[in-house]
């Protein structure tokens, strides 16, 4: 049996930061780059640098991983284009003079795709679908400084197909509580191949990122930047202008807070929508609008994101304090 070509058009397709562009490679076990929660769909991935402790934030840097949140656990799902679905699930727990802990497990199903042989037949349906298990652990360094790391433990099967990793990631962030002012650094994916689905060996989604976030003095605003895939930098899409080439490497997201229960965010990927506009329409491809509401100890975000004549993204959030 030969793998549809439909199926893999989709897996490259369906995937943040996923284009033609020379910008961005296609590689495997890829879906290590969904955003994990509503929140950080709608600030456009852009969430690296935020400290203020979301459990998430232990998939984009383990540093973020902080003693207050101890107890944290969240569940996301994430609705996306096709019959494509995504869940996931975070924890953190924090031990005095160790460290603190976060877990996560994610999921992602394909769905189910039509069998044939080489001639045409049909002989009945397969399905395609991704895990990932992660644990990380933070400490502080000094005052200002945390430090982190996280390891991943990943598995993909495509029928009868079947791949496996193991990655890590290293971050750091930096701190300034008087100002509302936090930055980070952080190296993802590193690691290696353990099964590959074919004889080449399938590359992981080595990234390289920086963030800032910045809590405005005399505004309930939130800005927050994040500059990712920086090892591939200078790499840009042939004929891209000056502006274009430097936002290919900038996500960006604003959350305002219009009370400590009620928030509202927009964010914005300029390689998503370059890669996914249609120039016939004025296009929301790259955009994430959301809105977060606590209720009690329960917080609930929703993140919704175009995908332009693709259709669109849904994600549902729900958080608490154990």
């Amino acid at each position: 049996m030969r793998i549809s070509t439909g199926l893999l058009f989709l897996a490259w397709l369906a995937l943040p930061g996923m284009s033609a562009a020379q910008a961005d490679r296609v590689t495997g076990f890829s879906f290590l780059k969904l955003d994990p929660s509503a929140r950080s769909s709608a600030l456009a991935g852009s969430f690296m640098a935020i400290y203020d402790g979301d459990v998430n934030g232990l998939y984009y840097n383990p540093a973020l991983l902080r003693p207050d949140m101890s107890g944290a656990v969240s569940f996301s799902y994430l609705n996306h284009v096709s019959d494509i679905n995504a869940a996931f699930v975070t924890y953190s727990r924090h031990f005095d003079g160790v460290a603190s802990f976060g877990a996560g497990l994610r999921f992602l199903s394909w769905g189910s795709f039509e069998r044939a042989n080489e001639l045409g037949e049909r002989e009945g349906t397969f399905s395609a679908g991704d895990l990932a298990l992660t644990v990380g652990a933070a400490r502080e360094y000094s005052d200002r400084i945390r430090y982190g790391a996280s390891v991943h433990m990943v598995y993909s099967s495509i029928e009868s197909y079947r791949a496996s990793a193991l990655a890590a990631d290293l971050g750091a962030t930096y701190l300034l509580p008087e100002s509302q002012f936090s930055a980070s650094v952080s190296v993802n994916n590193i690691g290696f191949t353990v099964d590959s689905f074919g004889e080449s060996r399938d590359d992981l989604p080595f990234d390289v990122r920086v963030g800032v976030a910045k809590r405005l003095r005399y505004l309930p605003l939130l800005v927050t930047v994040t500059a990712y895939d920086l090892q591939n930098i200078g790499d840009a899409p042939q004929g891209a202008s000056g502006f274009g080439t430097v936002f290919q490497y900038l996500n960006f997201g604003g959350e305002l807070r219009f009370s400590p229960a009620f928030q509202v965010r927009l964010g914005y990927s300029h390689r998503k929508h370059e890669a996914l506009k249609q120039k016939s329409r004025l296009d929301l491809a790259g955009l994430g609008i959301g809105v977060g509401i606590v209720v009690r100890k329960i917080k609930v975000d929703y993140a919704y994101g175009s995908w332009s004549s693709l259709g669109s993204l849904n994600q549902l959030t729900i958080g608490t304090t154990l």
